[in-house]
């Protein structure tokens, strides 16, 4: 499943050849604290088994091209190993830092909404810090509902973080 349009975006499942760009884009992230609980960059062979785990059929990722550059991607992971969650996923997105502001984050949520359904899903939850403003309000925006919070879980610079859970029911 690929998707084109204006300025050149296109959205396609990831190759192997992309995760280079992909742990690029994802290790943009770690040094402002707000968007991952990793606190060092990873490294593409740390993200092998990741990768391998993700299939188009089941648990996509998907890349964000512009001009051939991937500026983002979006996953789509297991939401638990029991069976009776196979029809919940937890989406994950990440825009490379040129990338942010210009709406694309909306774009990919929309994108994935419209794709779960041939894959048997049926509710999407994120997991975001609660001081991520921008990743909240673009959840919200979207039609997630704040689903739970698990205070303090997370420390990140001796700063205890929360994390929230923000889900969807597509069907």
């Amino acid at each position: 499943m690929a998707e084109q349009a204006a300025a050149g975006i296109v959205i396609r499942h990831a190759q192997a050849g992309d995760l280079p760009a992909i742990v690029a884009i994802y290790n943009s992230t770690v040094a402002s604290r707000s968007v991952t609980a990793d606190l060092v960059p990873v490294s593409v062979a740390e993200r092998e088994a990741w990768f391998a785990e993700h299939t188009p059929a089941q648990h996509p990722i998907w890349v964000v091209e512009q001009g051939g550059t991937v500026i983002g991607w979006m996953s789509l992971s297991a939401f638990h190993s029991r069976a009776a969650y196979d029809a919940t996923a937890e989406i994950s997105l990440y825009l490379d830092p040129a990338a942010r502001g210009q709406g694309l984050g909306g774009r990919l949520l929309r994108f994935a909404e419209e794709a779960v359904p041939a894959l048997g899903i049926r509710t999407l939850v994120g997991r975001v810090f609660a001081h991520n403003a921008p990743s909240v309000a673009l959840f919200a925006k979207h039609g997630y509902a704040r689903w739970g919070e698990l205070p303090d879980v997370a420390e990140l610079d001796g700063v205890r973080r929360s994390l929230l859970y923000l889900g969807r029911h597509l069907q």
